[in-house]
Formats: C-alpha cells, structure tokens, sequence
C-alpha cells in the first residue's frame, strides 16, 4: 500500500513555486472562512476541486473520500439539530430543524470537506523537502519548518506501520469486522500498543541520529535546489489576493454569504 501522498507528475500546480502552492493553501482556508453560506462555500470547495483535477490529485482524494462523506454528512447534521433559525421545518423535544439552519449545516459541511481537499491538494503537488525551503524562504523559522516537515514524513511512515501491524493480526486470527460498533472500536486497541513502540523507536532513531551528525538549527545551510518565483507565479499570486479581497469585499462590505442562526 502506498501511504506517501505526493505524486511525481508534471501539472501546472506541480511547476508552482512551494511558496506560491502555500499561500494558494492559506487563501483556500481564509475564503473557506470567511463565508458560512453553502453557496458561497461551494464556490471555494469548485476551485480546490478544479486544482485537484488540474494536478492529477484525483487518487489520492478518493483514498480518502471515506473521510469527506463521513464530515460532510456529520458536520451537516450537528449543526442542522444544535442551531435555530426560520422558517422552521419541523421540531423535536429541544431540536429543530429549519432552512436557515440546514443551509448552515451544508455550509459547515462544505468547509470542512474544502480544508481537507486543498490539504490533500498541497501534499499532493509537493515535496517534502520542498514544504521546508518555502517555509524557510518565508522567513519562518528553521526550528518550526524542520519540526513540520518531520512530522509530515512521519506520519506517512506511522500510517504504514500501522496497516502492518494491522495485516499481520489479522492473519493471526483477529476479525475486525465481528461484533457490533463498538465490539469492533475495540479490536483496534491491540494495534495501538505496538504502533506507540513505532512511533516511540522512530522518534528515538531520529534524535540520536541528529545529535550524531550535530545538528545545529541555527547553522546557515545551502540548498540543492533554489527556489525562484516565475511569471506564473505572480500571476497566480495576484489572482489569489484578488479573490481573497474579493471575497472580503462580498462578506464585509456587502454583507453577503451569511446565514444568520443561533445557538440552542
């Protein structure tokens, strides 16, 4: 099984500068934000997915699509019970349920599914040691982007670990789907004992590895690969600002994008 998120492809979102794929990742979140009306949000949620299929990134989304139901439909229908608004459609003991607070639901819904699809977007177009120079070049601190990219080239590693540990109970016997929810919630703690002993040897390795070659953050280091911005980039840079101002100007200044509700 392949737990590495990248894809080596050539795409018009994989030639961006990581600099550029950053901000792209940060405007996605912001514009996400801002607006709390389904409409509006599946106008941001359109332009990740057109970023998706621009790159290629469409398998790896699916191997997630598991996930963006499942937050889709809960955020959806937290938020469609717990908030109040009108016309009300029909009403349960202290639940309702009303136009304005399903519209808010999908809403909640969409952004969610938004974050983690520009997320899988971003680690889909680039790598590692690229999140790290571009976030070094954006005058972040060493420390914190070594602290990043390690965890994002761990994580993978621990998932692999994980659907080990997972395969080779499993041919010992262990039938993970026996027994109602909860009987199978708890199959899984067997594997979570000796995934910790993973994640604790990775994490040991990896410090008595840095101590051996003296690792130094505050050392001035030099780069293979030199990151430069082109016209493309720009360009793309821009256009972001200009949506981003756009959409502020929609939601502030026009007052539009919202649904109005209130808490139970």
């Amino acid at each position: 099984m392949n737990v590495f998120l990248y894809l080596d492809r050539e795409s018009p979102v994989h030639r961006l500068d990581p600099r550029t794929k950053l901000f792209l990742l940060g405007l996605f979140f912001s514009l996400a934000l801002v607006f709390n009306h389904p409409a509006y949000v599946a106008a941001v949620s359109l332009l990740v997915t057109l970023g998706i299929f621009l790159s290629g990134a469409q398998t790896t989304v699916w191997r997630f699509r598991f996930l963006l139901i499942l937050l889709f439909f809960f955020s959806g229908l937290i938020w469609s019970l717990t908030l109040k608004g009108f016309p009300v459609w029909f009403s349960w003991g202290p639940f309702q349920v009303s136009r304005e607070s399903v519209a808010y639901g999908l809403a909640m819904g969409l952004r969610l599914a938004t974050f983690v699809g520009a997320g899988l977007l971003f680690l889909s177009t680039t790598r590692n040691e690229e999140i790290t120079q571009g976030l070094i070049r954006l005058k972040v601190p060493y420390p914190v982007a070594f602290a990043v990219a390690t965890a994002l080239r761990l994580i993978p590693t621990l998932a692999g670990a994980g659907a080990t540990i997972i395969q080779a109970q499993v041919s010992r016997g262990l039938d993970l789907g026996k027994g109602n929810i909860l009987r199978r919630l708890s199959h899984f703690i067997p594997q979570a004992v000796p995934l910790l002993l993973v994640a604790l040897r990775q994490t040991n390795s990896l410090a008595m590895s840095l101590e051996a070659r003296g690792f130094d953050p505050a050392t001035p280091r030099t780069w293979y690969y030199e990151l430069k911005m082109t016209r493309r980039d720009y360009l793309v840079v821009a256009a972001g600002i200009g949506l981003l101002l756009g959409g502020g100007y929609l939601r502030f200044g026009l007052n539009l994008g919202a649904v109005l509700v209130h808490h139970l």
